[in-house]
């Protein structure tokens, strides 16, 4: 776990970022109080030893799980709070957009444009490098300022807010948005199948209550001691 600390930031896109969408404004100013997230997104072994099972496509105990649903990701929150005795959950997309630019405000953390060097995504014009065609390892990549590594591509990661068009009415204290029987849950970051538009920080995804390519992290508040 990396502590992210607390701070303020404009979460959305302008009008301006090349390749946005009207579902990530308006942009807005929002209040990130400290906690911790998971260097990595969970890995397939962490998987196992706490769901004794592996839905994965891509098997390999160092990357990332995947192919499962927002409702068992927070089951295994749950099972792993219940074993830890410390309370894990997944991301607001608050928390998971702050953390993901770590400081920046680019379209990705690492700058204006994405490579295959920094990311694990498509590149439809095979103009920058190869094609993975599956997920990679966590880590395999530079992490951003925070520590944090795969914030792009690989696996889109599942947050704990259901989804809404905008961000009209939108919360500004970090807490996630959420109503009751929902059909979708928010997903961010790309996957390796993903162009570059899905993978910028800013850009929101929509999850069914299956996915394929969908992953996860997980947050866990920091300690009144340790604060």
């Amino acid at each position: 776990m990396v502590e992210i600390p607390g701070g303020e930031f404009i979460m959305g896109a302008s009008e301006e970022e090349d390749g946005s969408w009207d579902r990530e404004r308006p942009q807005h100013h929002v209040s990130i109080t400290p906690f911790l997230m998971s260097r990595f997104t969970v890995t397939q072994a962490q998987w196992e030893a706490i769901m004794e099972s592996n839905p994965s496509q891509f098997k390999g105990a160092n990357r990332p799980v995947e192919n499962i649903t927002c409702n068992e990701a927070v089951d295994f929150c749950q099972k792993l709070s219940q074993k830890s005795g410390k309370n894990y959950r997944l991301p607001s997309e608050a928390e998971w957009e702050y953390a993901c630019r770590g400081g920046t405000s680019t379209p990705f953390h690492f700058g204006e444009t994405i490579t295959p060097a920094l990311a694990n995504y498509t590149d439809a014009y095979g103009s920058e490098g190869e094609n993975r065609q599956q997920t990679t390892e966590v880590g395999y990549f530079p992490p951003n300022g925070f520590g944090l590594y795969d914030l792009h591509g690989n696996v889109w990661e599942l947050c704990l807010d259901t989804w809404h068009e905008n961000y009209k009415g939108a919360p500004t204290d970090g807490s996630a948005w959420m109503d009751q029987n929902p059909k979708y849950h928010v997903v961010r970051g790309g996957s390796w199948i993903s162009g570059p538009r899905l993978c910028r920080c800013a850009n929101r995804g929509r999850s069914p209550i299956a996915g394929l390519i969908q992953g996860f992290r997980i947050v866990c508040s920091i300690p009144k001691s340790v604060e």
